[in-house]
């Protein structure tokens, strides 16, 4: 807790605040710039003797009732209500979620890139969006049909129920994908809370495969950020990546990219695979 940096917020937040801009009269004879104290603690529905020792940095570390109450009170947006957070030691609330709408934004970063892989991928495993030699790179391995499982849009499910994607990968590294897929699941899960999505996604999982709900129960948990990802191509051959998890503005997207590590034939078979398409390989 920045007890001092705290107080100064809470001034200073205070005082932008127009009195017209949370239905108070401004009056004619108001001295205080912006909103007087007693009427903030009015509308946080505290004392004003505790939101003066917070403006004073007396008080002891406010709960998240306390800091939510005053956010909504200064009118504070989402950036400003997390600033707020963790000043006072705590962990801001989770953001809006964007769901399976990717932004314009995104979508025009990945049309661009098209000298790597680069997905856009859900905190739950979902695809929800790839560039060209993504789909033709993950096409190959693992084609998803019209009249395919419902969930096989989601990495994690596909992991667990479609062989073909597992013989891309080496034998010796199926059982430590299996653990990197659960813990990263973990993780989103916890975030969430009980998002009905999350619960129903584990709840389908380990009911339909034992190897899920073993290493489910071992509660390891690992955001996925960077790995070393090696596949055999049906028509280019071996394949060796870095993928990289970048963070997006939404809580719930992440960017992959895959690059080619250095020294491995990978850049020339992406090249090959970029210029000839998976289509003329199915020729």
């Amino acid at each position: 807790m920045d007890r001092r940096d705290l107080a100064d917020f809470i001034r200073r937040s205070r005082h932008r605040l127009r009195p017209q801009e949370v239905g108070l009269p401004a009056g004619p004879r108001r001295r205080t710039a912006g909103l007087r104290r007693e009427e903030v603690a009015m509308l946080a529905g505290m004392s004003a003797d505790y939101l003066m020792r917070l403006e004073q940095a007396r008080s002891p570390q406010p709960s998240t009732q306390i800091l939510q109450a005053l956010a909504h009170a200064l009118r504070l947006d989402q950036d400003e209500r997390d600033h707020l957070y963790l000043l006072a030691g705590h962990r801001p609330p989770a953001g809006a979620l964007a769901g399976r709408h990717v932004s314009p934004g995104l979508l025009h970063l990945l049309d661009k890139l098209t000298s790597v892989p680069a997905q856009v991928l859900s905190d739950l495993g979902d695809m929800l969006a790839q560039n060209s030699l993504a789909e033709t790179l993950f096409g190959d391995i693992c084609p998803v049909g019209p009249h395919d499982h419902e969930l096989d849009h989601n990495i994690v499910w596909r992991w667990f129920h479609d062989p073909r994607l597992r013989a891309a990968f080496p034998a010796d590294e199926h059982d430590e994908w299996s653990r990197r897929h659960v813990a990263d699941l973990r993780a989103a899960v916890t975030r969430r809370g009980s998002d009905p999505a999350a619960t129903a996604l584990v709840a389908r999982l380990r009911a339909s495969c034992p190897e899920f709900a073993e290493v489910w129960d071992r509660h390891e948990v690992a955001v996925r950020r960077t790995s070393r990802l090696r596949l055999q191509h049906p028509a280019v051959g071996p394949l060796e990546f870095d993928s990289e998890i970048l963070a997006t503005p939404a809580d719930d997207q992440r960017l992959v990219l895959l690059t080619a590590v250095p020294g491995t034939s990978t850049s020339e078979n992406l090249e090959l695979l970029r210029v000839v398409g998976r289509e003329s390989f199915a020729d």
